[in-house]
């Protein structure tokens, strides 16, 4: 029976580059796939893997290219990585590589892009809690899965240890999340929309500008600052799972990783959760 087309490669090879320019940071998160066609008919055949790379060593590729470009542009660093391949195994006739990007957007506070803070492009879901008995209406308002980052100013150090802890402590770190949030209405607002608005971009100037020990005290001084800003809630609830970018250890190619290359995982994650009110 003829084998009549093969490929191989590796598939959601997830990487988040940070470029910095100064204390502008730029931040491009891609999932890869990368497919190889050449002479690779044997290794289905015959078991024969002489001219067969591992698509462990394909991953570390990706990697390493992403360290070295980190300022390219998708399609540029599409293009360059397809190159190193070809460079690199003469039995490859044809690369084919689809990078799918996640979209961040730059913050803006007052009117101002900030430096390293971003919001994802298809962002939050509104919704509304009512509960309504012959006695009264209690009502909440709230985002679901309404996700945003910085690229530095975020740490964790300090923390308590014991025999199963491995993670390292880090005064430089992407801080992400995918946050649920909700506040109870205790006053009615003027205008229901432009005061969500107003307590989302309260929790968002928080998080940007200040820096972060830990995800949970960033998280009440955000309710902290909320309940400041609108005197109409009475408390703020907050349920944010971490969105990890891991530093990948590129030492064994002879690169450092000065927080540029990162890989993202959403499995398994931090779970965050607290509300704040008015006491």
């Amino acid at each position: 029976m003829p084998l009549i087309k093969n490929r191989y490669g590796k598939g959601r090879v997830r990487i988040m580059r940070v470029h910095r320019d100064g204390d502008k940071q730029e931040v491009s998160q891609l999932s890869l796939k990368v497919m190889l066609e050449g002479d690779f008919g044997r290794a289905f055949t015959d078991g024969d893997n002489a001219t067969s790379t591992s698509t462990d060593t394909m991953k570390n590729i990706v990697n390493v290219v992403a360290r070295e470009n980190t300022g390219l542009q998708t399609e540029p660093f599409c293009e360059v990585l397809a190159r190193r391949f070809l460079d690199l195994y003469p039995q490859v006739v044809s690369v084919s590589i689809t990078a799918h990007e996640t979209k961040w957007a730059r913050l803006s506070i007052d009117g101002v892009p900030h430096p390293h803070s971003f919001i994802r492009d298809d962002n939050g879901k509104p919704f509304v809690e009512l509960v309504a008995t012959r006695s009264g209406v209690t009502m909440r308002s709230g985002l679901d899965t309404f996700t945003f980052m910085k690229s530095t100013q975020s740490g964790w150090e300090g923390y308590y240890t014991d025999q199963y802890s491995t993670i390292q402590p880090t005064n430089d770190r992407i801080c992400a999340t995918s946050m649920v949030a909700s506040w109870a209405w205790s006053g009615k607002p003027i205008d229901y929309a432009a005061t969500n608005a107003k307590i989302l971009d309260v929790l968002l100037r928080e998080f940007a500008t200040t820096y972060s020990p830990s995800v949970q005290n960033s998280l009440y001084r955000m309710g902290e600052k909320a309940l400041a800003a609108v005197p109409e809630i009475s408390e703020i609830s907050m349920a944010c799972p971490n969105l990890h970018f891991i530093p990948l250890n590129l030492s064994a190619f002879g690169l450092d990783n000065n927080n540029d290359v990162f890989l993202p995982t959403e499995e398994p994650h931090g779970q965050i959760e607290c509300t704040v009110g008015r006491g």
